[in-house]
């Protein structure tokens, strides 16, 4: 938890009378001393006035209740007193130039003033401040107190979230109760996959489901954007792949920098050695084919030189693009090794294998050979990087490289592998369980759109496979998961329907992720919430 910074303390403005929110109840308060209100009565700050000389109304408040949030907060300490709401002249200052995003967007949801970097803090104000300690960056300390708020954390993205809660807490109740609230994520990676591959998403869209994200605490966007269906970001180095219908670099750019702001980190995937069908279309050479000559459908043929050239070319290019600390290889559903016997359907990856690897070489060394390589292009790059699990393979001479994260999606596939052999290997993990968290539009083969009463009673970050959690000492190999939304019959929902299908589930999801505990709530009381907050 973030440590508690030390805060001056207010004087209490003048004579002010009205009637705040608190929690469920209402509290009837006055401030008639002219002075300052407790500091004039000798009363500790927000708690009730004592008898004094000077005989002023007195004033009563309940212990304040937690706030009611999406995700909820981890830790809230009650106090007496009436909270806190926007009122007129009200200021957002902060303590670090570096909070001057956090700050200038927290004054406009809350129609108050931003006043940049200053040492006085007066009653009304929201203080967002750098500090306490060296601890979960996106942990934050919010203290409700002296009728005004302060919100700080050791990092900026901590900070950020608390502005999420203090937004939340007016929106849906009008006031911010009174008292201390301490709050960090259970788990580090907290996403959110989008293919724009098959479907193209506006650019509005897409950020709008930024905003979305920002305000449920999410950190990751991730964007599928090459696949056989089509190629959806301007290329400068491969023109010729790219789609009619994509995203300019421009675009992009825009929709990096608001995820920035929002403290959420784009992870780009160009699916490799499989899904590359929108890129083999306009080079027909480079496609996989089998012992009679037939292609392989969006398979590129990993025996040949220029097949890694391109894919190469494309990884440099967009690394440039994408500015964030993570990639996605792919390396799922290559089909040369969902056939019985590889070697014999595909002689030319077999012989390549045996030349790299020695006699014993396999068309799957070949393809771990292929992700090891397409990893070493990225990671000079700097990213941490993760591929699917069915693109890590048993059994094989040539072994995946060790900082290779798998982002764990399905037992389903042929040879895959459950969790724990991934797990017991001290690999980490991130969730992406296609029973719980996949949107697949249009519902092909066994899928059905996920509820998110399902995930909010049913699932946790353990339950990486199926409908059963692996054990708990494994919880810490797990850094987190991702909601995804996959748009393998693009027409069957409109922008405006995904929006609407993904809403409760999303916020599910980030119940889950921030607190894998049993929710507080019972589903309906959470739907009630969600649809107070918006």
């Amino acid at each position: 938890m973030a440590r508690q910074v030390i805060r001056k303390r207010a004087v209490t403005a003048a004579a002010v009378v009205g009637t705040v929110a608190l929690g469920t109840g209402v509290g009837v308060w006055a401030w008639a001393d002219g002075g300052g209100g407790a500091a004039g009565s000798g009363a500790a700050p927000g708690r009730p006035a004592t008898a004094s000389a000077s005989p002023s109304p007195s004033r009563s408040y309940p212990l304040s209740q937690a706030p009611r949030t999406i995700p909820a907060v981890r830790s809230h300490t009650p106090a007496r007193g009436p909270g806190w709401k926007p009122r007129h002249g009200g200021r957002v200052v902060v303590s670090d130039p570096r909070l001057a995003d956090e700050g200038r967007l927290t004054a406009g949801e809350l129609g108050l003033v931003y006043a940049g970097q200053k040492s006085d803090v007066r009653p009304g104000d929201v203080r967002l401040a750098l500090g306490g300690g060296s601890g979960n960056q996106e942990s934050y300390t919010m203290t409700v107190r002296d009728g005004r708020v302060d919100i700080s954390g050791p990092g900026e993205a901590g900070v950020f979230y608390g502005t999420r809660t203090l937004k939340q807490e007016v929106h849906g109740g009008g006031t911010a109760p009174e008292g201390v609230i301490r709050d960090q994520p259970a788990k580090p990676v907290r996403g959110f996959m989008l293919d724009i591959a098959r479907k193209p998403y506006s650019e509005a869209w897409i950020e709008d489901r930024i905003r979305e994200l920002g305000d449920l605490k999410y950190n990751e966007l991730g964007l599928h954007f090459s696949d056989d269906q089509a190629f959806r970001i301007e290329s400068s180095s491969h023109p010729e792949i790219v789609s009619r219908d994509h995203l300019t670099k421009a675009q992009v750019k825009r929709i990096v920098a608001l995820a920035d702001s929002r403290h959420i980190t784009v992870v780009p995937e160009i699916d490799s050695p499989g899904h590359l069908g929108a890129v083999l279309a306009a080079h027909p050479d480079l496609q996989l084919r089998n012992v009679n000559g037939v292609p392989t459908r969006g398979a590129i043929d990993i025996s040949k030189d220029a097949s890694a050239r391109i894919v190469d070319d494309l990884l440099n290019e967009y690394a440039g693009l994408f500015t964030g600390d993570r990639w996605h290889l792919g390396g799922d559903e290559y089909q040369a090794l969902t056939v019985r016997d590889p070697q014999a359907s595909y002689p030319q990856l077999a012989a390549a294998a045996r030349q790299k690897y020695g006699a014993g070489g396999t068309v799957a060394d070949l393809a771990t050979g292929w992700l090891n390589d397409r990893a070493a292009t990225v990671r000079a790059h700097h990213r941490t990087l993760r591929a699917w699990n069915d693109g890590f393979f048993r059994g094989t001479s040539v072994q995946p490289a060790r900082d290779l994260r798998v982002a764990y999606w399905t037992g389903k596939e042929i040879g895959a592998r459950p969790p724990a052999e991934y797990l017991s290997a001290g690999r980490k993990v991130l969730n992406y369980n296609d029973e719980y968290l996949y949107y697949v539009l249009g519902q092909p083969q066994t899928f059905v759109y996920p509820t998110g009463q399902r995930i909010y009673e049913q699932w946790n970050p353990r339950v990486l496979r199926g409908t059963t959690a692996v054990p708990a000492r494994y919880d810490g190999q797990i850094l987190g998961g991702s909601f995804a939304v996959w748009s393998d019959r693009p027409n069957a929902q409109t922008e405006g329907q995904v929006a609407a299908g993904v809403r409760m589930p999303l916020r599910a999801t980030a119940q889950k992720l921030w607190d894998p505990g049993e929710p507080a709530l019972t589903w309906a009381e959470f739907r009630r919430l969600a649809d107070r907050l918006g």
